[in-house]
């Protein structure tokens, strides 16, 4: 059995977060584990506003010496961390394991927000995780605060954004444009491996009901990367498998929806 571990916050409502991650795990056949980095809530009697409840370092420190010395996975995606400790356990357990097959998802908003949820760790998380990430998944905002770019509306902007990045040490940047390039007609992604760029399409799932897409993105990666495949097979399924998801996506309630990680059983992912 292929074990692989995601280091990220949990959403109560189940969309987002470690349980995007472990949903996706499992549908790629995988043994999936879990380190909390915080609990993300969100209030029914105030237009579903978000609260954030980080774990103490110990208990994260348990919960990693566990999955990391106790188990051992064969690859690692963090997402949400929160706090200055999550990013310092982080970057300890990936650099003493040797983690070579790690995902860096650098969640740094949640969904419906428009600021970083803790702008003073995105320092942090450039000095200390990008130089050990095998794979960054910003999506345009997470690569504004990393490049430090003003804003980013084109493809030249997001190979700038990725040039950046790699610069800063993620050894291959894949930056998230999805349906939020102007007047694109396409889901628009983009690889870069330090030396070339791909640009990954697929079609374009008009639906308000996205939440947890970046998360799920990025776990399959880790998951593709798991199974043994290589960075650009892993990043070509991953992003059939959001594609597939989105397409079944769903109404949670009035504020939010889930893509459905199991969207893709009706056709032939693994064919």
């Amino acid at each position: 059995m292929i074990k692989i571990a995601t280091i990220a916050g949990s959403d109560a409502s189940g969309g987002a977060g470690l349980e995007a991650d472990l949903k996706t795990f499992e549908e790629y056949g995988l043994y999936g584990m879990a380190a909390v980095t915080l609990i993300a809530t969100m209030d029914p009697n105030a237009n579903w506003s978000h609260r954030v409840f980080p774990v103490a370092e110990e208990a994260l420190r348990a919960q990693l010496e566990t999955i990391f010395r106790g188990v051992g996975p064969h690859a690692v995606k963090s997402g949400m961390l929160g706090t200055q400790h999550a990013v310092d356990l982080t970057a300890e357990y990936i650099r003493a394991c040797k983690m070579e097959k790690y995902v860096l998802d650098p969640v740094m908003v949640c969904k419906g927000a428009d600021e970083a949820l803790n702008p003073e760790l995105n320092a942090a998380i450039a000095e200390k995780l990008l130089p050990l990430a095998h794979i960054a998944t910003p999506n345009l905002f997470e690569a504004q605060q990393l490049s430090g770019l003003k804003e980013i509306k084109s493809l030249e902007a997001m190979k700038e954004a990725a040039r950046i990045i790699n610069g800063k040490g993620a050894r291959h940047v894949f930056v998230k444009g999805g349906s939020k390039l102007p007047l694109c007609d396409k889901a628009v992604d983009l690889l870069y491996d330090g030396r070339n760029f791909e640009l990954l399409e697929d079609e374009l799932i008009k639906t308000r009901w996205t939440h947890g897409a970046g998360c799920t993105t990025a776990a399959a990666i880790a998951a593709g990367l798991a199974r043994g495949l290589s960075v650009p097979e892993a990043l070509r399924l991953a992003k059939r498998f959001i594609t597939l998801s989105l397409k079944q996506s769903f109404a949670l309630n009035k504020w939010v929806g889930p893509g459905n990680p199991s969207g893709w059983r009706g056709g032939s992912l693994f064919a």
